[in-house]
Order: C-alpha cells, then structure tokens, then sequence
C-alpha cells in the first residue's frame, strides 16, 4: 500500500495478454516484504539532506543573490505586505494537503494503465490513525510497472517542479518540489526493495502495510 504519507485496439488486446488472472498465481511462491518504518524514519533523515542537495545547490549556484539576507527579507515584506499570516497558514496547508491527495492520485492513475482491469483494480481510502490518505492496486502487477507506478509521483510532483524552480529562480517552487520528493521517500524505500527483484516477476501491493507481496513461480 502506497500512502503518505486509448482507443488502440491493439494496444488493448497486446494488454490484455500481458496479465495473468489471479487463479493463475495459485502456484506462485509468496514473500511478504514490508518497509521498516522505525529504520525508515532514521534513514528519511538522510533522504531529506540529500534531496536539499541535490535541489538547493543547483539552485545556488544559478541564482546566488536569492540566499542574500536582502533578498530573503524583501520576500518576506512582499509577502506581508500582500497577504495575511492566515491567507499564508491557510495556503501552505491547502497546498500540501491537495499535494498529498495528487501524490496518491498519481500512483492510481499510473498502475490503472498496466493493470488489466484498470480502475477497478484502484482502492483509495484514508488510514484513519494518521487521517492520511492511501491508493492500492488490488491486482498484481510486474515489478518494472509497479516501480513505474511507485515513482511517477516524485517525478511530477517532486523533480519536475524543482527543474523548474531552477530554470526560473522561483523559490517557492523549489520548497514545493523539495517537499514533495521528502514525502515521496516511502516509495523510494519500496523501490530500493524491488531493485534486486527480476523485473518480470509480479508485485501484488500491500493492502495495509507499507511494503508488498512478491510473487515468484515456483
């Protein structure tokens, strides 16, 4: 489980002989593979400076006169001067929220194209216990769509957003792009976890842990 945090009538058909039903994985071999969180929140910490690096030193290094005390204070003013604290409390939390929900969205559009039944296959929900929502694909899916799904998110929410931040020089859009990779790195956790996998073996996501079932053929 992922939470956190065509009218070709070719293309259809070459799809549809891609998957197996789920009667066919009766014979598979099973593992159970679940992400440590306590670990994870150690090594996150890691994830959370490297991501900064890689992000804030491009950054730096094309617009140096944004990291000036000047600079910074100027922004702030202009920001005051424009908005109320609440308009800005109230933005940063809409924004991350509405962030969070198409980080999930992502996911589920993503694994619908490979997975045979497409949206049907796709369950969104909350976890109540962090009031945090989820998507989870019910059918299994080969190990490269899986990892395609798994990482889409951090590439249009989290990467793209922050090359455009550099090309730019728009501060704001590089906190959003570096925000929304940090928060992608459960899935990265899942990725480096399948990276030792056969990528034609099946991947059948956790319903409610953070991790998955790795399918093999006997």
């Amino acid at each position: 489980m992922h939470a956190y945090y065509s009218g070709i009538p070719a293309f259809v058909t070459r799809k549809k002989r891609m998957y197996k039903t789920m009667d066919e994985f009766e014979n598979f071999i099973k593992e159970k593979k679940i992400i440590d969180l306590e670990k994870g929140n150690i090594y996150s910490i890691f994830g959370i400076i490297s991501i900064a690096i890689l992000y804030v030193v491009p950054f730096y290094l094309f617009w140096k006169e944004k990291f000036t005390l000047r600079y910074l204070k100027e922004l702030l003013i202009g920001i005051e001067l424009n908005y109320n604290i609440l308009i800005i409390i109230f933005i940063v939390i809409a924004t991350i929220i509405i962030g969070i929900i198409l980080h999930e969205l992502i996911h589920g559009v993503t694994w619908a194209i490979f997975a045979k039944n497409g949206f049907k296959s796709i369950k969104f929900g909350i976890l109540l216990k962090m009031l945090t929502p989820y998507c989870h694909c019910k059918e299994p899916l080969k190990v490269k769509q899986y990892v395609i799904g798994a990482i889409m998110p951090s590439i249009i929410l989290g990467l793209l957003p922050a090359i455009l931040a550099i090309s730019l020089g728009n501060v704001i859009l590089l906190a959003f792009g570096t925000l929304f990779t940090v928060v992608a790195f459960g899935d990265f956790m899942i990725i480096y976890l399948l990276k030792s996998e056969n990528k034609d073996s099946y991947v059948l996501d956790h319903p409610s842990e953070a991790g998955y079932d790795i399918l093999r053929e006997k």
